[in-house]
């Protein structure tokens, strides 16, 4: 289907109904089969937030840009080839569905082993899991993060670790309303198991997506990967973030901060908090697109004080279909829609977090006796993505 549907209100649910003990159930069953179930958009989102979450997603969407605009040298000190570009700084690195290099965003990769659970998983429900594989195998998950020096972005890395713990105590409550439904409807279900893997994971992965902007003038050379063509079709529009399933549980989104940029990068050793933003896109098309289990594409909206958490690959395997992963993809602006209020260059900024199990632990028992690893179903969607020479696939935004 060409042309998307009008944009689609996905499930909400408050926070505080995800807060309820194990063996409570406030969110009604249906509920979950409607946000996540096969014929579901494979999105919940999440209201009632903590009240620090406004701040905390203004600041560290700010500093995005401000991290984008560092120094060429300052930058290379945050890029790893070792970890496959999935540690720290990463731009052009990345292939679209082209075979193009993506250039038209920069990302910024931690591990979230800081990450401390406020209650601990529960020892009597949690899965055994079978020894990791050694650290050289996975670099991109083992190899620690690369943090810009405080005097660069000043509160930079507290800020982002407290966005992140806040985004994974909220997917662990996700989960646990996941476990309830899976107990129900899955034959010989761990219990407990979704959360303490979102709990104890020491792979789970941020992304924070720094879109550079578009020429906001008409005349903009049309072939430019920054821009989508003067068409109003979605389906052949994924230029920002090729359709794609991300390959973890649960992905953790904010909405999208669009940032009115500088006119100079050395306007960006200011505080971040000084960076002019606005709430709407200036092109209303462009954003995060889902396909339907029906075949149609729906514009989703995020608003700016929730969370969204999509499914994965990861938890298709965990429920054996019951919850189905997402295609999704990212849509950039027309050409002649790029331009702020006045004219200026609006860049993107938001932040994903890919909640993944840890390397060993088993996450498809359909395999003979002794199922499949994350570890090994990582590696297979790597390989699915055509890594090589250092290049990878795009992880995607959630």
């Amino acid at each position: 289907m060409n042309n998307p549907d009008p944009i689609k209100e996905a499930v909400t649910v408050s926070l505080s109904d995800l807060k309820t003990s194990p063996r409570e159930a406030s969110i009604p069953f249906s509920l979950l089969e409607e946000a996540f179930g096969p014929s579901s958009l494979g999105i919940l989102l999440v209201k009632d937030l903590p009240p620090n979450f406004p701040n905390l997603r203004q600041t560290l969407l700010s500093y995005a840009s401000n991290l984008a605009n560092l120094p060429p040298s300052d930058l290379d000190a945050l890029t790893s080839p070792t970890a496959k570009y999935l540690t720290g700084w990463s731009h052009g690195k990345e292939a679209l569905k082209t075979g193009q290099y993506d250039t038209h965003k920069g990302s910024y990769y931690v591990n979230c082993t800081f990450y401390q659970p406020p209650t601990p998983a529960s020892p009597s429900t949690s899965p055994s899991e079978p020894p990791s594989p050694p650290p050289s195998s996975f670099p991109e998950y083992t190899l620690p993060n690369l943090w810009p020096p405080e005097s660069l972005l000043p509160g930079f890395q507290e800020t982002l670790q407290d966005l992140c713990t806040l985004i994974i105590d909220v997917a662990s409550l996700v989960a646990r309303a996941c476990d309830r439904y899976a107990i129900a409807h899955v034959e010989d279900y761990k219990p407990g198991y979704l959360e303490h893997v979102v709990k104890t994971s020491t792979t789970t992965k941020a992304r924070l997506l720094h879109y550079f902007p578009p020429d906001p003038s008409p005349s903009s050379d049309s072939s430019s990967v920054h821009s989508s063509t003067t068409d109003d079709s979605a389906s052949s529009n994924d230029t920002w973030c090729a359709t794609h399933l991300d390959h973890g549980c649960l992905t953790g989104l904010t909405a999208p901060l669009y940032i009115l940029e500088a006119p100079s990068p050395s306007s960006y050793s200011q505080s971040p908090h000084s960076l002019p933003a606005i709430t709407d896109p200036p092109d209303p098309l462009s954003g995060l697109y889902i396909h339907s289990r029906t075949s149609q594409i729906h514009k989703i909206h995020i608003p700016p004080n929730h969370l969204a958490f999509q499914t994965g690959e990861t938890l298709q395997l965990i429920t054996r279909g019951k919850f189905r992963a997402v295609p999704h993809f990212v849509r950039g602006p027309r050409l002649g829609y790029a331009g702020g209020p006045e004219g200026e260059k609006v860049s993107r900024n938001t932040l994903a977090v890919f909640t993944q199990p840890n390397l060993g632990e088993v996450v498809d028992w359909t395999e003979e006796r002794t199922g499949i690893t994350f570890g090994e179903f990582a590696r297979g969607v790597v390989g699915r993505f055509g890594v090589a020479d250092g290049v990878k696939g795009d992880k995607g935004e959630g």
